[in-house]
């Protein structure tokens, strides 16, 4: 699944850290999620998506392997 976590942060201009804070994870979980790592769970994909004012949909993408 891929994500548009960083490029979210950045336009809105928090850090890694204060993304992390707002969802309650580390800041590794945040790295990991942008460097295409690590699939959340449904609910901290909720909590990131709301951070963003954004759907899950809008942040999350899902790409079925053919």
């Amino acid at each position: 699944m891929k994500n548009r976590v960083k490029d979210l942060r950045l336009k809105i201009g928090i850090t890694q850290q204060e993304l992390a804070d707002k969802v309650c994870v580390s800041s590794r979980t945040i790295i990991s999620l942008e460097k295409q790592k690590y699939n959340p769970s449904v609910l901290l994909a909720y909590k990131i998506a709301s951070v963003f004012d954004l759907s899950i949909e809008e942040v999350f993408i899902f790409e079925q392997d053919d």
